[in-house]
């Protein structure tokens, strides 16, 4: 999806990330306040302002050097902090709160979809080519947060439903950080890559 790539292309995607991941985490913080837990608003994390919520190697420079070295990138912002015993409806409120930045991605990506198919815009225009990657970024971060894997948003999915055993198991994944996640996503990469391409490219052209 971002192979061969000009340096153009790389900053409507930059640009892009900076936008998309400070909503994607702003709806994190506004779902977690609206289900009862303040922890993000105490933490200056309730708004859209984008210096709040990106972080200059996971956000920027991680995906820049992926991007480059013609690899798929990866989409991290600052995680945004909530308590699970402040939230309501226990580890389902979690779930929501999980899913409402991901879910974001996909409804960008939609109505830039809309626009393009109603804008009235030349299909070759420099507007819409610049909609189309917009689309594609929202898309991987979409489907790449809702891989269930901890501590991607849709592992939040397999908490709520998930026996104990699970959970603990989980955890202690979660715990290790974002170094093992990055790890893993390495080795696996073989695995992991295709399978978000396909689905991203799937969607992607389903909505156009």
């Amino acid at each position: 999806m971002f192979s061969d790539i000009s340096v153009s292309d790389l900053v409507i995607v930059l640009v892009t990330m900076l936008v998309s991941l400070s909503v994607h985490e702003a709806m994190h913080a506004f779902t977690a306040h609206a289900l009862g837990d303040t922890t993000a608003k105490e933490e200056g994390r309730l708004t859209l302002n984008p210096l709040k919520h990106i972080d200059i190697v996971t956000t920027v420079l991680l995906p820049v050097i992926l991007i480059a070295l013609h690899l798929p990138p990866i989409f991290i912002a600052k995680p945004v902090p909530f308590d699970p015993e402040r939230v309501r409806y226990g580890e389902f409120g979690a779930a929501l709160i999980a899913l409402a930045g991901p879910l974001t991605n996909l409804v960008l990506a939609i109505l830039a979809a809309l626009f393009i198919h109603v804008g009235g815009l030349p299909w070759d225009s420099s507007t819409v080519y610049a909609l189309s990657l917009f689309m594609q970024v929202n898309i991987a971060i979409f489907v790449f947060n809702m891989i269930p894997f901890p501590p991607l948003d849709g592992s939040r999915l397999v908490y709520a439903f998930a026996p104990e055993p699970v959970q603990r198991v989980m955890y202690r994944i979660e715990s290790a950080g974002f170094a093992l996640t990055v790890l893993i996503f390495l080795l696996l990469s073989p695995i992991i890559v295709p399978f978000v391409s396909n689905i991203s490219q799937a969607i992607y052209t389903f909505l156009l």
